[in-house]
């Protein structure tokens, strides 16, 4: 664990600021333009993995622990966030037989 921390502290922390900035931009485009369910969904956990790899930078470059413990509970997060997700999709599935988002006012009452 110490050899992950001192190869993690050898790259500048200005690098994983861009770097998972640009995957969070890619997130949230991916959820603002496309249709698609699952490529939302997906998008989402793009979004989220790319805030636990800045957690984790941050709590290695300071040496504290706490962000490794918060990237626990957004990867508890995700896990719950990807069953509930995919239990919607089936069922949205079987009653439109579609998966896209528009298709989903048919389900109105």
């Amino acid at each position: 664990m110490d050899n992950f921390i001192t190869n993690l502290q050898g790259v500048p922390l200005q690098h994983y600021l861009i770097f998972c900035s640009t995957i969070f931009a890619i997130g949230v485009v991916g959820v603002l333009t496309r249709r698609n369910v699952i490529i939302i969904m997906m998008s989402i956990e793009l979004m989220l993995n790319s805030v636990n790899l800045l957690l984790a930078a941050f709590s290695a470059h300071h040496g504290d622990a706490a962000g490794q413990v918060f990237v626990f509970f957004i990867m508890a997060l995700a896990a719950a966030e990807v069953a509930v997700g995919l239990a919607i999709v089936i069922m949205v599935y079987r009653n439109t037989k579609s998966l896209d988002i528009d298709s989903l006012t048919k389900l109105r009452l």
